[in-house]
């Protein structure tokens, strides 16, 4: 990373940019370069191409090198598979003590020998996806070119042409067609800039090439991703260009010899630029691909996609600015302040899709924080609670954890000074050891300074803030600029995690109803600054709709629910419109009993503490409405402590085991209340289920003021389910309902997987997995959990074999036999990791079963997708199909879409399966991956809709597949319990100026015998 960041400004109008070229065709090969940009067998089929990380620039004023402004201030190829693959390296349950036991009753499981350990390649079954394939790469124009055959792992293919089963409703998606001329040829090339530039002066010099130098670019207008790769529509008549490149760039010098700072330096900088021709990419692939022709094995073309992605994108990157794969910009509603030095801004995001209708824009509304562009010491005053008051304490300084708490603030902000003229930018890399009053540095003839007697001399400025420190700008050498005359530069994304009042805030931004949502997608596509504004389509032979895809979906019915027996109403059919139902008059399908709890409370006021008797009182009524048993005597009588307690650990531990002891350590239950939300939490969990071994229900005593039914009927849900209960359960099994392929004698696990991973600025912590399994069946409605720290940022689950090897053992013990099927569902999987995950998580799962001898049931994987941009709305322009319908409502429960803008060859549907109260609903992506099973489409979705009716939690269909949604509460659990680890202790212990390496891995605490098989992360 550079010292200092430029932008530039054309401060001289007698001097101008001068470039040089030397330009010349040469008919050697690019073996070299055109390897690194074929389609690698681990691209599989890659529905979107790379992320492009480019800049804004608000001005388009590139002849006169002009600063982009800132805003207002204060599928792919087939794997080659080995005959045998080996068990995965951190698979080695084989010598796990616990995997080796006999199971809890007489009948043991079967064990396979060591030679049935070996997984041989996956079974195809009835013309499953792995099979001999020809396989196709590309040589340097682009060609296809056939290699040999080999074993490959490919996705399942949609088994029909859409499911049928219930109510049609027409919709409208925010897909946007673009059609592609297919004989448009896109030439690639590899641009590399010396010195090394920022992406604001890449792209600037970028765009002062072309201008400059229109024959050797042939006329065209090409895209430029803002770092290496450059696409044209033309060829350029040279395939390899020389150009150098004078930019103007206004400078100043820093502290580091600065007795003559204060003078303006033009600085006329030299860049070499070397553009090489890389490939000759052909849409006639592409368009066979989406028309579904040919080959089922030729891979998918990410490289022509990713060419017109970048194509798409240029006209908007040049006026917003981009994060990831969005761009925002205060044209879209202006900034709006949200709290601790942050401000939300609107935006878009877009991104190609390949879909059964062709090549799709998806456009979609987004929000999302930035730093506040103000001077570094109020923005430490928004930000910091304990520096609120420092305009009025000036003399104040910085001790202990409070430097380090500033230093984490500021670190790698983008930042500019206001003392003199310059458009010069820094990155901050930390704060200095000494205040500013103590600082020294020596001028170029050696002469010791002190820093605020160079200010008083240079600029005659006293600094106000004496005591805090500096900030350093330099990763290695000492660089210093006092805080008071620093500046926050403007469209830096907030990285910080924010906090309960700011997400509310951004999440009220963000908050559209459907209509409003759609007129303002629909404005970004005809705006000024959307994907279809600038010439680039053009260029390019792109015409992009500016309608959204009309299409139909289908509309499940809701399954018959069953309740307790004891109950009035032992039956429903969730009627209503938003499919929610009530318990009044019912009983939970499977009430516990709680002979022994026990409660504590932790703070409080007096008058707090005095309804404790109270909503003890109301709770057992509640629960005894619902069909739970819980004994109106506790163990113990409430305990009340200090909300302090939560900062001490092992005096948290040791009131935990007393309360443990007098229930001779058998207690159930401990429910504890909270003066506020505490970040003890997190211990009072951790040692709650490894240490002491019982489960836990915390409130707060702000809840306790309303003791509303609604309240205590949630509460008593998450008790019963935590102690063993249910809540309720499919009236028609699911063998009944899916007859083809399930039976009642032969049972079925649902298991979950999701990976969660450290906030964005923590280097250090590990990732936490987690896998959760269905123990019961046909009702299918109890899971327990394994949880796993691997490491930090590991997407795939490193110990997957393990947790379902003993999920199988569980699975045995309850059910006496091992499950014939097994149905995974995998959350928080991207699409450029579809193939990863699919190839190491099936051989996991392969290996896992493999421990038994002769057992390799069907197994059927599906990734299920939140964070995507897919959004339905209902068409108000087809009145035929909707009766009593409101058009500024959501899409209904069980509103399903398995055509049109789903994947054009593979197993993809969306399920909306949850009534959106608040904003627009976000369906749920499931795409399938790998299929023993053979579900129909109608089969699979009636499966997840109705399995989204048994979350324990509440009285509604839930938006994700149980398996997927415990899996991420188990995760979040096994997260909770690194919260207050070493791991915080050593990020905050280290350098804030080096990058240091995540330490090693530390295991999660083992939890409890008495909660290990309960679901007590619900």
């Amino acid at each position: 990373m550079e010292e200092t960041e430029h932008t530039h400004t054309h401060t001289n109008t007698n001097k101008k940019c001068v470039a040089k070229t030397r330009s010349f065709r040469t008919n050697y090969h690019h073996k070299h370069q055109d390897h690194q940009h074929h389609l690698h067998p681990n691209h599989f089929f890659l529905q979107h191409s790379n992320r492009t990380n480019t800049f804004w620039n608000h001005q388009n004023q590139y002849p006169t090198c002009y600063p982009p402004a800132l805003l207002p201030l204060p599928s792919l190829s087939p794997l080659h598979l080995t005959p045998n693959p080996p068990l995965l390296q951190n698979h080695n349950f084989l010598s796990k003590t616990h995997l080796h036991k006999s199971p809890l009753k007489q009948n043991n499981l079967p064990q396979a020998t060591s030679s049935d350990t070996h997984l041989s390649v996956l079974p195809a079954i009835n013309g499953q996806q792995q099979q001999q394939a020809t396989l196709i790469s590309r040589n340097e124009d682009g060609r296809r070119a056939t290699a040999t055959k080999a074993q490959a792992l490919l996705p399942a293919r949609r088994p029909d042409s859409g499911g049928v089963e219930g109510q049609v409703i027409p919709l409208l998606a925010n897909h946007f067609l673009v059609q592609f001329d297919p004989s448009q040829k896109v030439y690639h090339y590899d641009v590399k800039i010396t010195p090394n530039p920022s992406k604001e002066v890449a792209r600037m010099i970028k765009h002062k090439l072309v201008q400059d130098n229109p024959v050797d670019f042939s006329n065209t207008l090409p895209a430029f991703d803002g770092r290496k790769n450059l696409f044209s529509a033309v060829e350029f008549k040279n395939d390899r260009l020389e150009i150098f490149i004078s930019l103007p760039i206004p400078i100043g010098k820093s502290l580091e010899g600065a007795n003559d700072l204060e003078e303006k330096h033009q600085q006329v900088k030299l860049f070499r630029v070397d553009i090489k021709r890389v490939s000759k990419l052909d849409g006639n692939e592409l368009s066979s691909y989406l028309s579904r022709e040919g080959d089922d094995w030729i891979p998918f073309p990410q490289d022509y996609l990713h060419a017109l992605d970048v194509v798409l994108r240029e006209s908007s990157t040049e006026n917003c600015i981009p994060v990831g794969r969005s761009l925002y910009s205060s044209l879209m509603g202006g900034v709006k302040e949200i709290g601790g030095g942050a401000v939300g801004l609107r935006g878009f995001f877009q991104s190609l899709r390949p879909t059964q209708q062709g090549l799709a824009l998806n456009v979609d509304f987004s929000v999302t924080a930035f730093h506040e562009s103000i001077g570094v010491v109020p923005y430490l005053q928004k930000r910091i609670e304990f520096l609120r008051d420092l305009s009025q304490r000036k003399t104040r300084g910085l001790v202990g954890e409070e430097r380090k708490e500033v230093e984490k603030a500021l670190k790698n902000l983008r930042i500019f000074v206001c003392h003199r003229e310059t458009v010069q930018r820094y990155r901050v890399y930390g704060l200095t050891e000494e205040a500013t009053e103590d600082l020294c540095f020596e001028d170029r003839d050696g002469k010791k300074l002190r820093l605020l007697n160079y200010f008083k001399d240079h600029y005659n400025y006293d600094i106000q803030y004496r005591n805090l420190p500096c900030l350093q700008i330099s990763r290695s050498k000492p660089c210093y600029l006092p805080m008071e005359l620093c500046v926050i530069c403007e469209g830096q994304k907030f990285l910080g995690k924010l906090s309960d009042d700011q997400t509310a805030r951004i999440l009220k931004m963000g908050c559209q109803r459907p209509r409003e949502r759609k007129a303002i997608i629909n404005e970004v596509m005809g705006g000024p600054f959307g994907p279809t504004s600038g010439n680039y389509a053009e260029e390019f032979k792109l015409n992009v709709s500016r309608e959204m895809t009309r299409l139909t979906g289908r509309i499940l019915q809701p399954p018959k629910l069953k309740l307790g027996n004891s109950g009035h109403i032992r039956d429903l059919i969730p009627s209503r419109h938003d499919r929610q139902w009530n318990l009044l008059e019912s009983h939970v399908y499977e009430g516990t009993r709680i002979e022994r709890w026990a409660l504590i409370s932790f703070g409080g006021t007096f008058e707090h503490k005095s309804k404790v008797p109270k909503f003890i009182n109301q709770l057992l009524q509640r629960c005894a409405q619902l069909g739970i048993f819980l004994n109106k005597n506790t163990v113990i009588g409430p305990q009340f402590e200090s909300i302090q307690v939560l900062n001490n650990v092992c005096l948290l531990e040791s009131k935990l085991k007393k309360i443990q002891r007098a229930a001779l350590n058998n207690l159930q239950l401990l429910i504890c209340i909270m003066e506020r939300k505490h970040k003890g939490y997190a211990d009072l969990k951790r040692i709650a289920e490894t240490s002491v071994g019982v489960v836990s229900q915390c409130c707060l005593y702000a809840n306790l003021s309303k003791l509303t039914s609604q309240f205590l009927a949630n509460l008593a849900l998450k008790i019963n389910a935590k102690v063993g209960g249910c809540t309720v359960a499919l009236y028609n099994s699911l063998p009944s309902q899916i007859p083809r392929l399930l039976r009642a004698d032969e049972p079925v696990i649902f298991l979950g997987a999701d990976v969660t991973h450290p906030h964005p600025l923590d280097d250090f912590s590990p990732s936490v997995a987690a896998v959760v399994g269905s123990m019961n069946w046909p009702a299918a409605n109890k899971y327990i959990s394994r949880m796993r720290s691997q490491k930090h940022r590991q997407e795939i689950i490193q110990d997957l074999g393990a947790m379902v090897g003993e999920i199988l053992d569980e699975f045995y013990q309850e059910v006496d036999q091992l499950p014939k099927r097994i149905v995974f569902f995998r959350d928080g999987v991207s699409e450029t990791q579809f193939y990863k995950v699919l190839k190491e998580e099936l051989q996991a799962i392969k290996a896992a079963c493999s421990r038994f001898r002769g057992y390799k049931p069907p197994i059927t994987f599906v990734v299920v997708q939140k964070r995507h941009h897919t959004r339905l709305f209902i068409d108000e322009t087809d009145m035929s199909s909707i009766r009593n319908q409101l058009f500024d409502e959501n899409i209904p429960p069980g509103t399903v879409v398995d055509t049109v803008i789903t994947h054009p060859k593979e197993f993809d549907f969306f399920l909306c399966s949850h009534w959106g109260v608040k904003g627009t609903s976000r369906p749920t992506h499931y795409h399938v991956l790998w299929d023993e099973n053979q579900f129909t489409s109608d089969e699979l979705q009636k499966l997840v809709y109705n399995l989204c009716y048994t979350f324990v939690r509440c009285t509604k269909p839930v938006s994700l597949v149980p398996p997927a949604y415990y899996a991420h509460l188990a995760a979040y659990r096994g997260r909770l319990y690194l919260k207050r680890s070493d791991y915080a202790t050593l990020a905050r212990g280290t350098s804030m100026l080096s990058r240091a390496a995540p330490p090693k891995t530390t295991p999660l605490p083992k939890i409890s015998e008495n909660v290990k098989r309960l679901m007590f992360y619900c």
